[in-house]
């Protein structure tokens, strides 16, 4: 609950710092905290970034350099930070006529970094689970070691187990390494305090990267029969040959699989951050609108409503986690079909 409440007061804070003024851009706003950036912001210093390194090839070569030297509005080796229509919040290289070009941009930024983050949080609670064993042999865990092994326990006995059967123990690692990376990654994007605070989950191209996982390990354990089903499924000649209708529509549904897994993730997570800032927001543009106090007022209903949407946030992270892998699960149960009975 402490996370929490220093949650809403950093998306509070920053918007008030961000503006100065009762006049606020909620649109402006929800665009800066949701995104991307180049610094990791500090949450109660708004104005202040902790330097992430730019990595970049423009037409004279690569460069890398700190992010301090451009998020301020400066231009520095020719690179600056765009803030415009066209590639805005990007990093652009500015040409010898005035105009900017996009590089070829390898920076290492908040999503990344967060990336890299909850990874080495994942790898740390798997290892503390394999090293209590290895040391204590099957004597039963404490503390945080035993909430991990109920969690696994009960996402391979309840979920992996009955959906794949014998073929639980070749699939297990992968599954149960996407259910700890979404969930820490979600749990992270709560937390305001570095090194939390970024919208993994709520970005279409992360999301995008886990579903394309999922599809090629579908695709790649897919039998003979699963294939057969799709090139040539059981149905009348006439809808196979000569206009390939069931083919296509099966060929089709190989892609609107992950697409689900895709878009379910990221919706849920985005709305939820949205929904936050959209309620803290209220504070400051009732305030602008009617004056301190109703704004005051506002901040009362603001805070408790944000706190209990946070509190849903924190459900709603398990449970996203829990649903991309039991679908991840079906799914690959469907690619490991076996010959019908006849057929065998």
């Amino acid at each position: 609950m402490v996370l929490i409440a220093l949650a809403a007061f950093g998306y509070m804070r920053a918007a008030q710092h961000h503006h100065g003024t009762t006049e606020v851009n909620p649109k402006e706003i929800i665009y800066e905290h949701l995104g991307d950036a180049y610094g990791w912001e500090i949450p109660f210093c708004h104005d202040v970034r902790i330097p992430l390194p730019i990595i970049a090839k423009g037409e004279d070569g690569w460069h890398c350099f700190m992010s301090s030297r451009v998020t301020s509005g400066e231009t520095y080796e020719g690179f600056r930070i765009n803030h415009g229509e066209e590639y805005n919040g990007k990093l652009v290289q500015v040409l010898d006529d005035g105009s900017v070009s996009r590089p070829l941009d390898l920076s290492i930024t908040k999503n990344v970094a967060a990336i890299m983050v909850c990874a080495l949080l994942v790898i740390m609670m798997v290892f503390s689970v394999r090293n209590w064993y290895r040391k204590h042999g099957m004597k039963a865990p404490r503390k945080g070691t035993a909430v991990l092994e109920l969690i696994v326990d009960y996402v391979y006995t309840d979920t992996i187990r009955p959906i794949l059967g014998k073929h639980s123990p070749k699939y297990a690692p992968y599954l149960l390494t996407v259910f700890f990376f979404i969930l820490t990654m979600n749990l992270m994007g709560l937390v305001v305090i570095f090194p939390g605070g970024a919208n993994l989950t709520g970005n279409l191209a992360v999301t995008m990267v886990l579903a394309v996982i999922t599809f090629f390990v579908i695709n790649l354990s897919g039998t003979r029969e699963y294939w057969k089903e799709i090139l040539w499924p059981d149905v009348p000649l006439g809808l196979k040959c000569p206009a390939p209708m069931m083919p296509f529509i099966e060929i089709l549904g190989m892609f609107t699989k992950p697409v689900a897994l895709m878009v379910r993730l990221f919706a849920n997570m985005m709305g939820g951050h949205m929904v936050v800032l959209v309620l803290m927001l209220l504070i400051f543009i009732f305030s602008g609108m009617f004056g301190a106090a109703v704004g005051g007022a506002t901040t009362v209903f603001s805070l408790a409503f944000a706190l209990f949407m946070l509190a849903l946030d924190t459900l709603v992270s398990f449970i996203q986690a829990y649903v991309f892998t039991i679908l991840s699960t079906i799914f690959i149960s469907m690619a490991l079909v076996e010959p019908h009975g006849h057929e065998a």
